[in-house]
């Protein structure tokens, strides 16, 4: 057996260059469905969103759209097809992923595993946070915060040193997942703040959008989030390379401070961005029988996209960097500014 903090386990078992989950080829697609792969329907709806970001800059000389945790491409190469030629010809594309380059691939696009640094446009990541290595706490039955240690061959776990009291870990815990009942579990949450902030501080001026599981202050899960997936089901979270080990977001923690912000679902912001479930008139099947099976299986793919339930019930985080809010999304409430 080999005991470890979930942090360093995740990143063993995500990133190894030997074995980590995220080296093999087949890549994500491989064993689970994003929006990304759910339907065209999600990369058009990214496209308009940098349109209208690309209006609100005042139609820089040089786009940039980054794509962090970019997987093979998927979300790129759907993206660059949906876009009008006078945009392609300012773009500039970027893929950030620690896997190689996938074959295939527009050969505009920059593949790096760090976000780029001083662009303007538009910052997308789409479940990345999630697996962005964190470790857990638990609380035992005296009332102390222990981390939590794994078995990184079978899965096991079991508590491990007190959460010092003067740590990092235990004032973010204090400031966005108070625990205190014996059996309680958070999810220390720095790292992902971290990683979004260095992300989100490549921009010069634009918008960053992070799409992910998430809860905010209030729906915290008492028991976590951890969970493994593989070929398209949920596993049991072994740390073993064998699966993809992920935890779900606080969102509201991630929120890089003294930007104007928004936390909405990903039924309410793909809505805004043109993406309905709504079938098409039944008179159309009469006057355009191919046409109406092409509207009944979009509505079909915009359905899986914005159902509550599954795809829409993402957390979508909106924060903007020296400019105006992109026109589409400035309808949706709850927009403010975070204080420094």
């Amino acid at each position: 057996m080999t005991w470890m903090r979930w942090a360093p386990a995740m990143e063993q078992a995500l990133y190894d260059p030997d074995r980590g989950f995220y080296r093999r080829p087949e890549g994500p697609a491989g064993h689970f469905r994003t929006s990304v792969h759910a339907s065209p329907r999600f990369a058009r709806a990214v496209a308009r969103l940098l349109l209208e970001v690309d209006a609100a800059l005042g139609r820089p000389e040089e786009l940039a759209l980054v794509d962090v945790g970019a997987g093979r491409g998927e979300l790129l190469t759907g993206v660059l097809a949906a876009l009008p030629g006078d945009v392609l010809a300012r773009l500039r594309p970027y893929g950030v992923e620690i896997a190689g380059r996938p074959a295939g691939l527009p050969s505009t696009v920059l593949w790096t595993d760090e976000p780029p640094r001083g662009v303007t446009g538009l910052l997308f990541a789409n479940e990345w946070l999630d697996n962005v290595p964190l470790d857990a706490g638990e609380v035992d039955g005296d009332g102390v915060l222990r981390y939590v240690e794994v078995d990184t061959a079978t899965g096991a776990v079991r508590p491990g040193a007190e959460v010092p009291a003067a740590s990092a870990d235990a004032a973010w815990a204090e400031r966005w997942w108070p625990v205190a009942e014996p059996g309680e579990v958070v999810e220390f949450g720095g790292p992902r703040d971290a990683a979004w902030a260095r992300a989100v501080a490549g921009l010069e001026h634009g918008l960053a959008v992070a799409v992910d599981y998430a809860h905010t202050a209030g729906r915290r899960p008492p028991f976590g989030t951890l969970s493994g997936f593989r070929d398209g089901r949920e596993v049991a979270p072994v740390p073993d390379g064998s699966c993809d080990v992920t935890a779900h977001v606080a969102l509201d923690a991630v929120a890089v401070p003294g930007l104007h912000s928004l936390w909405t679902t990903q039924r309410e912001a793909l809505r805004a961005l043109g993406v309905s479930g709504g079938r098409p008139p039944l008179a159309l099947a009469s006057t355009d029988p191919a046409g109406y099976l092409r509207a009944l299986s979009g509505a079909g793919e915009g359905a899986e996209l914005t159902d509550p339930g599954g795809l829409g019930g993402f957390g979508w985080l909106l924060q903007t960097v020296r400019m105006p809010v992109p026109e589409s999304l400035g309808v949706l409430p709850g927009w403010q500014t975070l204080g420094a």
